[in-house]
């Protein structure tokens, strides 16, 4: 079979066009993960970098971050819109409830993770610890449900105490 002359150049013309046209591909952008925080001096950057690359993430060659550090309690909802709109693949928040609160309303499609120290099944984030359903997860070292449990270890272990303290730290919580 006999080719013709156009018929060849147009092939050696499309075959020349492949490397310009597989050079064009666009680089896939990094995922990105949103903070919603309080404040950045209590954010724990350390912790958070090192957790993220025992994982095999490090920030700005696998995985981006986006901060938002509202300075009011107020100012919450519009920052959490602000990660929303920025369409970030996941929500990391912590502090208090009330960012979890803030970022459980503002999607129901991206991934909530949050870290706190309450209750997150009274709080209403998650339908329960083993299976929280929806988009919201997350770590807590909410320990309410054991107060009774230790006065009651402290009562056999010193029967005669009738003075008990507890000394202990609150998270940082921003009130307008």
């Amino acid at each position: 079979m006999m080719m013709w002359r156009r018929e060849f150049i147009a092939g050696l013309g499309g075959a020349a066009a492949w490397p310009c046209v597989a050079g064009a591909q666009r680089r896939t952008r990094l995922p990105l993960i949103g903070v919603l925080w309080f404040s950045p001096v209590l954010f724990p950057m350390a912790d958070f970098r090192q957790g993220l690359a025992d994982q095999g993430f490090v920030i700005g060659e696998n995985v981006a971050i986006d901060f938002e550090f509202p300075p009011q309690l107020s100012q919450l909802p519009a920052h959490a819109a602000a990660l929303v709109e920025r369409h970030v693949d996941v929500i990391f928040v912590g502090n208090s409830w009330d960012p979890v609160r803030v970022a459980k309303a503002a999607t129901t499609t991206i991934p909530v993770v949050f870290f706190y120290g309450g209750d997150p099944v009274d709080h209403g984030f998650v339908a329960s610890l083993s299976r929280p359903g929806g988009n919201v997860t997350g770590v807590t070292s909410a320990q309410e449900g054991l107060t009774g449990k230790r006065l009651s270890l402290l009562h056999e272990l010193v029967p005669g105490a009738t003075t008990i303290a507890f000394l202990g730290t609150m998270p940082y919580v921003s009130r307008d």
